[in-house]
């Protein structure tokens, strides 16, 4: 039985954020999740997945995240309770059906999980998510702790259920990718009995209809206010009564404002006024907090989405006083904050005796080895890299790249990569480039998850406008970079798992009408040049797919490892291979090139391409 199925109401356990969040979705009773994978969310389905398989909740890896969206509104307007989950970026693809979605409503409850991920660790950008519930009109839950984003899932499915209105609920990374022990709810049946009742002049957003239903979205809304002036996530601590100084606060800051304001000795002075339900925001409740302060001071990672609120707040109830929060000197819009920092801003912003902690002497430790990001060793993608560089030897390029393990392509020595801004834009931007920069070549690359995300209707528009370039798909049968998730061209029986269909690129591709399409595999160097070369010279849209599964996905169902490689004495220190692939195998010792057995995954790259041929198995 998988873990979060415990029903041991009460009992105590460590775990994950994200495991925490997907054990409030079984509290819930939550029969149908979808998700497009996206860190720092894809534990919350990797859990889900797995659970589905003992239980009657359905869940399934959708094609993007606007397909996840629509599936579970029609599964949320079927009566089912409905999950769907992604990244902050995710919501961007996701918005169009979401912002109609709040119009015509939801028949059960349904909540969007929306990871933000301040300070950037594994995304392209900082956006702060909570402007969706504002602009889609629905409301926003935000929790502070693991424990609290389990409790508080459960509660905004009840939100949702009350209003009729899918519902945000705003995690950041710190909260998905952290531990804690936290309390088992009760787990609640799951209802897989569906039914549909036809009703279009409410579920069809032509104008007409959609005329109707926006004042009904903003009665809802209506309704959301009265909710969270009351509701417990949003509460008062401290000073309540007499504190001069007000701190208001949400997500994670909560937690960092609560050890600051006891170490710094100002609970007697300071009322801490925590925010989980922010969207709408309670105005009252805030009213009658700044009508008891001096001194107010606003804690939120992101943008000021709060402050603006409440100094809109505070100016229609005529109260005048201090209200600071994003500045030069308090708080930035970027990154993610830190206990010691906050600490530090609320007393200078207090005028409280401050002093910080020692730093701990390290003098005497030698520094840290840099690690920078590097595709594993043996992966394929390095060798279609390497491929398409050789091909392309003398032609001015332009490479726009996509979201994926092959977006650190980019970086020396293979340095293949451009332009990137978001998932399946390499396809929409070589088209640009294309007729922009005619007398360069274009070769955009994109993987096999991402192709099927974003990529095709890009891909179907250059070749009705008869664009020239090169598209390079990698093909690696699995969404690797973020943790092995399924796509719609993965081979799901090798898994284990039935009941799965199977999309073929090379079909797609060619039913989409592209002229040239080219399969190789890349670590099969000199015919992969050839062929891409061949596709390079092609005047129009050709694509090569560069077929090859993941050496660490694949190794899970390989009977044996490749033979690894050495380097023989035949070399001659060219470091051919370290400067042009740099496979982290690869190491320096006394100036002599050496591969290390055990990080060698036998790909056979380096050996192919070495002059001396120099590098050979292990004959063991």
């Amino acid at each position: 039985m998988h873990k979060l199925l415990n029903d041991n109401i009460g009992k105590k356990v460590l775990l994950f954020g994200n495991e925490s969040i997907a054990r409030g979705a079984i509290e819930a009773g939550v029969a149908f999740a979808s998700t497009y994978p996206g860190t720092p969310s894809s534990e919350i389905s990797v859990n889900l997945f797995q659970i589905s398989q003992e239980t009657e909740l359905y869940f399934e890896y959708s094609a993007n995240e606007k397909v996840a969206m629509e599936a579970a509104a029609g599964a949320a307007n079927s009566g089912l309770k409905s999950l769907c989950i992604m990244k902050q970026v995710g919501l961007n693809v996701a918005s169009d059906p979401l912002i109609t979605l709040a119009y015509i409503g939801v028949k059960a409850g349904m909540v969007v999980i929306n990871a933000d991920d301040p300070a950037i660790f594994s995304s392209q950008n900082e956006q702060d998510n909570r402007y969706y519930g504002k602009i889609a009109g629905i409301p926003v839950i935000e929790p502070s702790s693991i424990d609290e984003a389990r409790s508080m899932l459960v509660y905004a499915f009840e939100i949702s259920e009350r209003l009729n209105l899918p519902v945000i609920f705003r995690t950041t990374t710190r909260i998905n990718h952290s531990t804690e022990i936290i309390s088992l709810g009760e787990i609640k049946k799951i209802n897989t009995a569906g039914k549909f009742v036809k009703d279009p002049f409410n579920q069809i957003a032509v104008p007409a209809v959609a005329r109707k239903l926006h004042p009904r979205l903003l009665d809802a809304m209506k309704k959301a206010e009265e909710l969270c002036e009351t509701s417990i996530h949003n509460f008062i601590q401290g000073n309540e009564v007499d504190g001069e100084w007000g701190i208001i606060c949400n997500g994670v800051s909560y937690n960092y404002i609560w050890d600051a304001v006891n170490e710094l000795e100002i609970a007697d002075k300071t009322a801490i006024c925590r925010i989980g339900f922010s969207n709408p925001m309670p105005q009252q409740m805030i009213t009658n907090f700044l009508a008891k302060r001096k001194k107010v001071l606003i804690v939120e990672e992101g943008e000021p989405v709060m402050e603006e609120a409440v100094r809109s707040i505070a100016q229609k109830a005529g109260i005048i006083i201090p209200i600071n929060g994003k500045s030069e000197k308090l708080f930035s819009r970027l990154y993610e904050f830190d206990p010691e920092m906050v600490k530090e801003k609320i007393a200078n912003y207090f005028k409280v005796s401050y002093k910080p902690a020692p730093l701990i002497d390290t003098s005497d430790l030698p520094n840290i080895p840099m690690r920078p990001p590097n595709m594993c060793p043996g992966c394929s993608h390095r060798a279609t890299y390497y491929n398409v560089k050789k091909a392309a030897e003398g032609m001015d390029t332009i490479l726009p790249g996509d979201i994926g393990c092959y977006g650190l392509g980019f970086l020396p020595p293979l340095s293949m990569g451009d332009f990137l801004i978001c998932m399946g834009s390499s396809v929409g931007t070589a088209c640009g480039f294309s007729k922009a920069v005619p007398d360069k070549k274009t070769i955009s690359f994109i993987g096999d998850s991402t192709f099927f995300h974003s990529g095709m209707p890009g891909l179907a528009n250059a070749v009705f406008n008869n664009h020239n370039f090169t598209l390079v798909i990698f093909d690696n049968d699995i969404t690797a970079m973020t943790g092995y998730q399924p796509h719609p061209g993965t081979d799901m029986k090798r898994t284990g798992f039935e009941g799965f269909g199977r999309v073929s690129i090379e079909n797609t591709v060619r039913g989409l009408g592209v002229p040239h399409v080219t399969v190789i595999r890349p670590y099969k160097v000199k015919s992969s040049i050839k062929a891409i070369k061949e596709a390079l010279d092609f005047k129009g849209v050709s694509v090569v797919i560069s077929r090859e599964r993941c050496l660490r996905y694949a190794a899970g169902f390989q009977k044996s490892k490749k033979r690894t490689y050495y380097i023989s004495d035949k070399c001659k220190n060219h470091r051919t291979c370290v400067n042009e692939i740099a496979c982290p195998a690869f190491f320096i010792e006394n100036e002599k090139v050496k591969i290390a057995p055990d990080m060698c995954a036998g790909c056979t790259l380096c050996a192919q391409i070495c002059p001396e041929n120099a590098i050979l198995p292990v004959k063991k």
